[in-house]
């Protein structure tokens, strides 16, 4: 599905800010992509109204490892109240993105669920690297922007 110019318009949420603390996860494998993710969520986030100190930044190696990272930040002292997962895996000729991205994906529901709270799947899945910069603030918008719109909507509906 294509979400080019898509927005859910964190504008549009009816949130306090000040009380929040958001965790990211961020993949350093393919982090000439990955980088540009976390810049968009963290400029989300600021636009709608966190300062730095609440935003809380961990680096796994890879995709698969964001599960563990994100379970790590809702079990840290820093109250975090959601977090998101960035990541981007770009398929190769073998069934191992098949295997990274079904570990992710059902590792980063699995802690949302545990937790019960937004543990979102801000990972890029593509079959080429111009795909990857496609989403990573190219033609189909920024998938880091939109992990933090998703998280603060769903914080929004919980509160």
């Amino acid at each position: 599905m294509s979400t080019a110019g898509f927005s859910f318009g964190s504008s549009n949420i009816s949130l306090d800010s000040t009380s929040l603390n958001i965790g990211i996860v961020v993949s350093t494998w393919n982090n000439h992509i990955t980088d540009i993710l976390l810049d968009g969520a963290i400029q989300e986030l600021i636009e709608f109204g966190l300062n730095k100190n609440q935003i809380h930044i961990s680096k796994v190696p890879g995709a698969f490892e964001l599960p563990l990272g994100a379970q790590w930040h809702f079990n840290s002292n820093n109250n975090i109240d959601a977090v998101l997962c960035l990541g981007c895996v770009i398929k190769g000729d073998t069934p191992h993105f098949d295997f990274v991205c079904t570990g992710a994906m059902n590792g980063i529901m699995d802690v949302g669920l545990k937790f019960n709270k937004p543990c979102i799947f801000g990972v890029v899945t593509t079959n080429t690297e111009q795909q990857a910069f496609d989403r990573a603030g190219g033609s189909h918008g920024n998938k880091g922007n939109e992990a933090a719109q998703t998280a603060l909507q769903l914080l929004s509906l919980s509160k």
